[in-house]
């Protein structure tokens, strides 16, 4: 039986894997590790503290006598390293914290799986290393080009990317010079539950319940691959658990799209939220569509992001043929989920918008 280590269990993606494997594993080990930064909130693992097997422990991945004590202590045989700064527009104002985190962090644990899970050459059978990293390290498609495949050369063009890169192939080579059991995965934009709202998705949402402006960049036009945050986590799983030691992953949804029309397709699910609900046009009167108007009304195109890539789209021919994984959730299904989770689960993210989610760090 795998027991984790898991690094930014209190982040977006990582609190959703944390209840997946939790509710697919009962009575394992799993030690959320997390430092609790901005976009880490502890109330993303509400209900969660019960759990057998399960323990939260608020700490830096660079803390190096931490990590040790964890995994010796605990007798940990997986680490599924989540931990990083994930924002583009923060790395572009503050790349320091970035290569901090994602780079040195990375490394940091590197060092400490080595220690606790190598002795006399022979790793510690069953033991393995998952880092979780991004679409964003291939850099750009133009429109009409194949999606990234595995194979495809690394071309990161923001210090986030950058970053995210440079933690790849730390992992890489600590497989390659010391054999340590690794496996990497590449994940389009995820959507879903407990997604802090500075990213697209939510910050619209959110944007649009309070009356306030949807800023798009330029015109909206460029593409993401997006996935829901569930199926994401079906994947990482399969890897973990059946994926080939050294080899990398990418888990996409097969879902392009372009920005603005994300935008739109979230103001129309919320026009017909309201149209059909007056609890909801009682609850959130500043929304245009608690007044019968659209929601788009709000929208507004604002100055495009320095470096901004056009495209992302991942193939995910490997996953799909090797593992079996194909995502369950449509685009349509995953957001109208979304929106539902959001609506009943406002006190989690009016604490995020107030602040008060850090005063219980």
């Amino acid at each position: 039986m795998r027991s984790l280590l898991v690094t930014g269990g209190a982040g977006f993606i990582g609190a959703n894997f944390v209840r997946h494997w939790l509710d697919g594993h009962p009575g394992g080990t799993l030690i959320v590790l997390d430092a609790l930064t901005y976009a880490g909130n502890e109330a993303s693992l509400t209900g969660l503290e019960g759990r057998r097997g399960y323990s939260f422990v608020r700490g830096d991945i660079g803390d190096e006598a931490l990590v040790d004590d964890l995994l010796g202590r605990h007798q940990l045989n997986t680490i599924v390293h989540f931990a990083a700064e994930s924002h583009v527009d923060r790395s572009i104002t503050g790349p320091d914290e970035f290569v901090r985190t994602n780079v040195v962090g990375t490394h940091v644990l590197l060092k400490c799986a080595r220690s606790a899970w190598q002795a006399n050459g022979t790793w510690l059978p069953g033991a393995r290393f998952h880092h979780v990293s991004t679409d964003e390290v291939y850099g750009s498609l133009r429109t009409g080009e194949p999606a990234f495949t595995e194979h495809s050369q690394y071309n990161p063009n923001s210090p986030y990317a950058a970053s995210k890169a440079g933690s790849d192939h730390l992992v890489r080579a600590y497989h390659h010079t010391y054999g340590m059991p690794v496996t990497t995965s590449h994940c389009s934009n995820n959507y879903g539950p407990y997604q802090f709202p500075e990213k697209l998705i939510p910050l619209m949402l959110v944007h649009a319940l309070s009356g306030e402006t949807l800023p798009v960049y330029g015109r909206g036009e460029n593409v993401r691959d997006w996935l829901f945050v569930e199926d994401h986590c079906r994947g990482l799983s399969l890897v973990i658990e059946h994926g080939r030691s050294g080899e990398r992953y990418n888990i996409g949804g097969n879902t392009e799209w372009r920005n603005i029309d994300i935008v739109r397709h979230l103001c129309a699910l919320l026009d017909e939220r309201f149209r059909a609900d007056a609890g909801l046009r009682a609850r959130y009167p500043r929304c245009p569509a608690s007044r019968g108007e659209k929601v788009e009304t709000l929208i507004r195109f604002v100055t495009d992001r320095p470096g901004h890539d056009w495209r992302y789209a991942l193939d995910a021919t490997k996953i799909r043929d090797q593992l079996g994984f194909r995502p369950a959730e449509t685009f349509a299904s995953g957001m109208a989920a979304t929106v539902q989770w959001y609506l009943d689960n406002e006190s989690w993210w009016r604490s995020i918008l107030d602040g008060s989610y850090r005063k219980r760090a």
